[in-house]
């Protein structure tokens, strides 16, 4: 198949989106959740699809639905569960619903119908019942009630949003307004719903519930759940752990201890242990989850993986034999599968990424989906016995005749000393046909968080290989504060956010320009969300022409404003102070406190519904060049939240950002 002459954002969307396997319980199928764009509809759609763990091709199992998503076999392996909203029997969702589907295909039936929606789910182990979780009212009793209340919350004429809570709105979304979010059981049978949170004060996280947050005990009469147990709701505050009777609603206090945040529980294979992570927020709240164990009859508990300088991401997943668990953590800029042993305390490395993104395990038989770099999600099979020296073997390819037509230059992976004399990784992300004795523009792609990095893994929000396709040399900084790194170096920058991630992206700049193909005359800088708010800082503290242009994604611009933000308690332990406390110190770390400096031309883009970073930060900052006749321009998305994610305007933000380079590109020296 012929190749094309430039990898575009056209491309970038034709690409499947893969994730999240479930295998069936003998280990010999995966279903996962497929996600395809139309550019022309400005549409995705997300369908399911089953996988041989042996290989072969795949199998579409369903096509109507709008989003099928997070499929999960049942017990006996007769049914697939997934969440939907579809129409049945002229009856459309007015939320998301649980569905099923026997593996053979055939027409999905929905269980039940949940006025008030379903957000994540697991079987139970008789394969007859599904625990969920649904937002209520929690003063209200019943399914009928808990529907006429939903029924006149939505025909109501006000739009307001009237609360008292300090935590009120996450993410894109407000949190549903005098709701929370309770566990229930549904029978499979009839439909019947049970709230088995009804009456008490339990409720589970404010901040998108998942199915991470809650287990269901090996015998199915006890489910595990984390909660904020302090009467008033706050977006750090740290979770408790307790069990819950399914049969009769009793509720059993695990642990709770207000120096430790305890989260993502999962019983053990004979149910007397629950695995979780914790993290010693009454340290310090950037201390990394860790592999924690608790005694459920005892209620005596450990951290067991203290002394390995790793994160440890949920899920976990208990080996059958009880002595291990599996997780994925981070390391040196990618993300791995860890088998841990609870005897030696030591973990082994199972899978190598790339980037693991999420794995299920069955009868032996281990699948995960892992990206790179290089290449989007895909799904990988590893055998009983399998050996990390083994290659695993690919189930699927999807991508495969696309990815074969698209030209894509190499990934190079350096270091260069940076702030306090540490080595800094850096990705590279050549142009195609790349020619060491040519003169390239660098570009930097510089990261969120702070407290992530820029991993080997695929981007569609900020895919470096479409920045290089024009002829750019793409770097990516895993600045002082990244995560995958260890502790200390996450650690470095609190309260002192800007000044040694400066150091290490200037470091990697001086060094780059030192090579033979770079153009000294062409140098830019781009972020998004903490990215963005580096792209500013630097506007401020570097000599003009340094960069020719910046672009600033959802960058924070004045920390006293970031208080409209849904972390804006987490700010505060950030920088060091509340800017009722120290507005000098604030200020200190605050870009727009630097505005005098800036000349740089920079185009500022945000969505009206990035409640992370709220708009009015990029309008200040896009407001304030403007005012000092400093050359910038305004992308501004009023259906858009922190990310950009419709296809078309997707498009549009690409296109932008690639002209705007264009525009402030001396071009190559003749």
């Amino acid at each position: 198949m012929a190749s094309k002459k430039q990898f575009t954002v056209d491309d970038l969307w034709k690409l499947d989106r893969l994730s999240n396997p479930s295998l069936s319980p003998d280990g010999a199928q995966a279903v996962c959740s497929v996600a395809s764009s139309d550019m022309q509809a400005n549409t995705t759609s997300h369908s399911l699809w089953l996988l041989s763990s042996l290989g072969g091709n795949p199998r579409r199992l369903t096509q109507c639905g709008d989003k099928d998503s997070q499929a999960q076999w049942s017990p006996r392996g007769d049914w697939i569960a997934f969440i939907a909203k579809r129409e049945q029997q002229g009856s459309k969702d007015e939320q998301p619903q649980l569905y099923l589907i026997a593996p053979d295909g055939g027409e999905a039936r929905r269980v039940g119908n949940v006025a008030t929606g379903v957000e994540a789910f697991k079987w139970l182990p008789d394969g007859k019942r599904i625990a969920f979780i649904s937002w209520v009212w929690p003063d209200t009793r019943g399914s009928k009630a808990q529907a006429e209340r939903q029924k006149a919350y939505r025909e109501r004429k006000e739009s307001a949003y009237i609360t008292t809570e300090s935590l009120y709105r996450h993410w894109d979304h407000k949190v549903p307004q005098g709701r929370v979010a309770h566990l229930h059981v549904i029978d499979v049978a009839d439909g019947k719903v049970r709230d088995l949170m009804s009456g008490t004060n339990l409720e589970l996280s404010r901040m998108e519930p998942n199915a991470h947050c809650f287990d269901v005990s090996p015998d199915g009469h006890r489910i595990v759940f984390a909660h904020d147990p302090a009467p008033v709701k706050v977006g750090d505050a740290c979770f408790a752990l307790s069990e819950i009777d399914v049969r009769y609603a009793r509720v059993h206090h695990l642990l709770q201890d207000s120096a430790w945040d305890c989260q993502s529980p999962r019983y053990s294979p004979d149910g007397r242990q629950v695995a979780f992570t914790a993290a010693h927020r009454g340290l310090k709240h950037t201390m990394p989850e860790q592999l924690a164990i608790i005694d459920v009859g005892s209620l005596e508990w450990q951290v067991v993986s203290a002394e390995w300088d790793h994160a440890v991401h949920a899920p976990l997943l208990w080996e059958d034999d009880g002595q291990e668990i599996l997780f994925t953590a981070e390391q040196q800029g990618r993300n791995h599968l860890w088998r841990f042993d609870l005897l030696d305390r030591r973990a082994e490395l199972l899978y190598q990424g790339g980037w693991v993104n999420s794995f299920d395990k069955a009868a032996g038989m281990l699948v995960l989906c892992a990206d790179s770099l290089q290449h989007p999600s895909q799904m990988f099979a590893l055998p009983p016995g399998y050996l990390p020296s083994q290659s695993a073997q690919r189930i699927e390819s999807f991508n495969d005749d696309l990815l074969a037509t698209l030209p894509i230059g190499n990934v190079e992976e350096i270091w260069v000393k940076g702030a306090l004399g540490d080595l800094v990784q850096t990705w590279l992300i050549y142009p195609p046909k790349f020619k060491p004795k040519n003169k390239y523009p660098l570009l930097h792609v510089i990261h969120g968080g702070p407290h992530t990095a820029f991993g080997d893994n695929w981007h569609f929000r900020w895919n470096p290989h479409l920045f290089a396709a024009p002829g750019y040399v793409v770097a990516c900084v895993n600045y002082h504060g990244s995560s995958s790194f260890g502790y200390a170096f996450l650690d470095s920058i609190t309260h002192r956010w800007g000044e040694l991630e400066t150091l290490d992206i200037e470091a990697v700049t001086t060094a780059l320009l030192k090579k033979p193909w770079a153009d000294k005359r062409r140098v830019f800088a781009s972020g998004g969300s903490y990215g963005g708010y580096m792209v500013a800082w630097l506007n401020g503290h570097t000599k003009p022409g340094r960069y020719q242009a910046f672009v600033c994604h959802a960058g924070c611009f004045d920390w006293t404003a970031m208080m409209a933000g849904d972390a804006h308690l987490w700010h505060a332990k950030e920088v060091g102070a509340n800017n009722w406390d120290d507005m000098a110190r604030v200020h200190a770390q605050s870009p727009h406190a630097f505005a005098r400096h800036m000349r740089t031309p920079t185009l500022v883009i945000h969505g009206a519904l990035d409640y992370r970073v709220p708009d009015a930060q990029g309008l200040a900052y896009y407001n304030t060049l403007k005012a000092m006749n400093v050359d910038a321009k305004l992308l501004w998305f009023p259906d858009e939240n922190h990310w950009i994610l419709k296809p078309r305007n997707s498009k549009l933000w690409y296109q932008e950002f690639a002209g705007w380079l264009a525009w402030h590109d001396p071009g190559p020296q003749v």
